[in-house]
């Protein structure tokens, strides 16, 4: 089975992008993954195909339109899951990006300006997604984090399946961030003439306590940076 993306944008040059490289690139060649960019500005109305217009209640910017966002939406024949790309929306956690690489297909709406008029969001049952509390230029970024974070867990996508249980946020890990990583050499003098090693506990052998470690360094790191993480 492979995941199909429609994205509804007005710069679907923006697309594949950064993933049409690397890992995702192999990927999109091997039909593991496929995409569909359906340009906005194609609907638009006049001259100038606006596809967008003043905001009802007063207030600064433009508000993409419901009626121009639905004739594209139409042009997606199988939209599959409908995400609207939202700094209001729920937060893009590893947990949902497992069970959206599941699907079959997504469309992903990216906003511009003030974003788009509501009723197109009620009317299509999008799900509004976050993928962190900042705000962006425009929906394009945000859909290409989401888009790589499903990609990479698609089957025949990352080398060794065996990666994705040892990275940050899995469920397999309990949910914490990961462990700090080394490689040769094992003794390295930095600029300022400082001589870093490589934990003795890693060049041990003794994969039980290799774990062990990592594990203590997991908790530490979470515990450090993201402490709503841990399990009270």
């Amino acid at each position: 089975m492979s995941l199909h993306f429609n994205i509804l944008t007005l710069f679907p040059e923006m697309f594949p992008g950064c993933l049409g490289q690397s890992l995702s690139g192999k990927a999109l060649e091997n039909k593991i993954w496929s995409l569909r960019t359906i340009d906005i500005r194609e609907f638009g109305q006049g001259v100038h195909k606006a596809v967008d217009d003043t905001p009802y209640g007063g207030g600064a910017g433009m508000v993409m339109r419901a009626d121009i966002i639905e004739q594209a939406l139409s042009y997606a024949p199988n939209p599959g899951k409908k995400i609207y790309l939202s700094p209001r929306g729920r937060p893009l956690t590893q947990k949902y990006v497992k069970d959206l690489s599941k699907t079959e297909a997504i469309t992903l709406l990216c906003g511009r300006y003030e974003g788009v008029d509501q009723r197109i969001l009620d009317a299509h049952d999008f799900e509004e997604v976050s993928v962190g509390d900042y705000v962006l230029s425009g929906g394009e970024p945000a859909a290409m984090i989401l888009m790589d974070a499903c990609i990479r867990l698609l089957p025949g996508v990352m080398g060794n399946a065996e990666t994705a249980p040892e990275e940050s946020f899995s469920e397999e890990r309990g949910g914490l961030l990961e462990y700090p990583h080394y490689t040769k050499p094992a003794e390295w003098t930095d600029k300022n003439g400082v001589v870093r090693t490589v934990p003795d506990v890693l060049r041990s052998g003794n994969h039980g306590k290799i774990e062990q470690w990592r594990h203590e360094q997991s908790v530490k790191i979470t515990k450090k940076n993201r402490p709503d993480l841990l399990k009270t």
